[in-house]
């Protein structure tokens, strides 16, 4: 499950989104948005977890809470369309 994550702390880093949804089950990938220009976060990112039960559970513990100073919100991450030239 693809969960997207935003809200978050601007000075959140990868190891804090991982140590965010550990207690819920496996991480498999996580990663903070940047821009491109300033390379500063975005305020978002997304956290993979293998096993959808684990994603749900943690979505619903996570979304609407405090971490780092800020509210969190979570959804389930909409997949992107191919870029045609």
């Amino acid at each position: 499950m693809n969960i997207f994550v935003y809200g978050l702390n601007f000075k959140a880093r990868r190891d804090d989104l991982i140590s965010l949804f550990a207690p819920f089950g496996e991480v498999i990938n996580a990663r903070i948005i940047v821009d491109k220009e300033t390379h500063r976060s975005r305020g978002y990112g997304f956290v993979e977890m293998p096993d959808d039960e684990q994603g749900k559970a943690a979505m619903a513990a996570i979304n609407d809470t405090e971490f780092m100073g800020r509210i969190v919100h979570t959804d389930i991450a909409k997949e992107r369309e191919p870029k045609t030239i």
